[in-house]
């Protein structure tokens, strides 16, 4: 009983890490992924696929990094337009 426990507490923490470490790195990736080839983005697939296929990150969550990379942008840009003190707000017409 004790070895099921340990083993799903390790579980946890490497899916607290892989996230921590492997996604956040995603963060600015609407500023790189217009600039990577097609094989590159590819191969940032694949890897993230290789994350769900370990059970590190769960098929509930955006599984393909260019949907993160929308839903990034979408949250930054609706940050932008919802506080009125952000830097680019003078510059946005949509308001």
């Amino acid at each position: 009983m004790i070895i099921i426990v340990f083993v799903r507490a390790v579980a946890d923490a490497l899916k607290v890490i892989y996230k921590s470490v492997v996604l956040s790195k995603l963060y600015a990736s609407p500023a790189w992924w217009s600039f990577a080839t097609s094989a590159d983005k590819q191969r940032v697939e694949a890897f993230l696929g290789r994350g769900v296929r370990l059970n590190l990150y769960s098929a509930v969550d955006p599984q393909y990094v260019s949907q993160r990379v929308e839903d990034t942008d979408d949250e930054l840009f609706c940050a932008v337009l919802m506080n009125s003190h952000h830097v680019l707000q003078a510059t946005s017409h949509l308001t």
